[in-house]
């Protein structure tokens, strides 16, 4: 009988010779959950295949762009007439304004868009200037938030309250993060000590209105009416990193669903990353003309990019905010990520697994805990070898989800209720044999 070759198995080998750790970005090597990463071959609509040709419902969704699936048509269209016209220029497009118009279009507190090629480059950016047009150098952060892999973001909490950061990878010196701020998310009263010490000397609060790189935890309508009102107060601004959530959990982004909840909330500052790019390196940042004319050329904060804003990225990014934009996009999107969530939770329930979910548009978590957790040591508690064979379990059935225990999910509109029913039964099965 001839042996079946592992195709996974041997790119992953030929990977690791070549690529530190067989992949371009840490989380895709499956080293939190064990087990040869799928390389995937192509994708359509909710699927995507691996190289041995297996299909899997895809709820990561390239991390989040995918918002209407992998080839939608018109998205497809766009991008392969971009693609004709011409690469890469250097040099203004028309559908750059375009896009900066929907941008500005959906969300008030944008004014104005600076486009960068990933959410790395526009948070380090948006910091960058948040420090110019403030004149300060501090900066607050929480655990468990992610804004890329700039220096200065690179930060653990410190040993006490309102202590400074130590880094978190090897390369950043300690001077460069001394002064950096690192709190605990949804913690008021640290909040508000840490602005009583050092808040003349603060140029933003930079806080992911969820932290998706926490699972799926929320910040608290207190907490961010406090992250505002202390900004505010102390002349900080205030940065809200919608890299993950901007037009992924709302048309008007997370900040809209906090604008209805909290009267005259807005940020000072948005990141945004993305769904903005339909799956094409694109990300942006914007806030009010004021603060954004600080930028090159216009003023002294510098910052450039030879691919910002790319003509097929532009007109991939431009192409998926059209199609997201219609009247019962989100409320259909929502719909179907309520579904997926409530069946998990009953799944589990059935089980008498411990499980929390939540999820706001197409965007999602779960942890395998009694109650939805609210900051990052909390969702340390989470059960990291139980979610392992959780996540094999369902990779065996045909269901991928983040190989991680700390990341959120992502529901598309090509999502289909079959697809849907059949995670949750395939997670019935999982649940019963944890």
């Amino acid at each position: 009988m001839t042996q079946s070759i592992d195709r996974n198995q041997q790119l992953f080998d030929r990977a690791r010779a070549l690529i530190p750790g067989g992949v371009n970005s840490p989380v895709r090597a499956f080293r939190a959950v064990g087990g040869t990463p799928r390389f995937v071959q192509r994708a359509q609509g909710a699927y995507f295949w691996d190289a041995d040709g297996k299909r899997y419902i895809d709820y990561i969704g390239s991390w989040g762009p995918m918002i209407l699936g992998h080839g939608h048509p018109r998205v497809l269209e766009a991008v392969q007439k971009a693609a004709q016209d011409g690469f890469s220029f250097g040099a203004p497009t028309e559908r750059e304004v375009e896009l900066a118009e929907e941008i500005v279009r959906h969300l008030p507190a944008v004014e104005m868009v600076r486009l960068v090629s990933s959410g790395t480059e526009a948070a380090m950016s948006a910091i960058r200037l948040a420090r110019g047009a403030t004149g300060r150098s501090r900066i607050v952060k929480f655990e468990g938030c992610y804004h890329g892999h700039a220096d200065a973001l690179l930060v653990k909490a410190g040993s006490g309250l309102a202590t400074f950061g130590h880094p978190t990878s090897a390369g950043v010196p300690p001077e460069v993060v001394q002064h950096t701020l690192v709190l605990e998310y949804n913690n008021v009263a640290q909040l508000e000590e840490a602005f009583a010490q050092h808040g003349k000397d603060i140029a933003c609060i930079v806080i992911e209105p969820i932290a998706g790189n926490m699972n799926f935890v929320r910040a608290s309508l207190p907490f961010m009416a406090r992250c505002r009102e202390l900004c505010t107060q102390h002349g900080a601004l205030l940065v809200l990193d919608e890299v993950m959530t901007g037009f992924r959990v709302a048309l008007g982004s997370a900040q809209g669903l906090y604008a209805k909840a909290i009267p005259g909330f807005r940020p000072d500052l948005t990141v945004l990353g993305k769904v903005i790019g339909g799956g094409m390196p694109l990300a942006a940042f914007g806030g009010p003309r004021a603060i954004m004319e600080q930028l090159a050329p216009l003023g002294p904060v510098y910052q450039a990019g030879t691919l910002s804003g790319n003509p097929i990225a532009t007109a991939c990014g431009l192409a998926t905010l059209k199609e997201i934009a219609q009247p019962d996009f989100f409320p259909a999107l929502a719909r179907k990520t309520r579904s997926l969530v409530d069946g998990l939770t009953a799944a589990a329930a059935e089980a008498g697994i411990p499980f929390a979910a939540d999820c706001e548009g197409g965007m999602f978590g779960f942890f395998l805990l009694p109650a939805l957790p609210q900051n990052y040591p909390q969702v340390m508690k989470s059960d990291a070898p139980k979610f392992g064979r959780l996540f094999h379990g369902l990779l065996d059935r045909g269901v991928y989800i983040a190989p991680a225990l700390y990341e959120a999910g992502f529901v598309s509109s090509a999502h289909t209720e079959q697809d849907l029913a059949a995670t949750v039964a395939a997670a019935k099965e999982v649940f019963r044999s944890l």
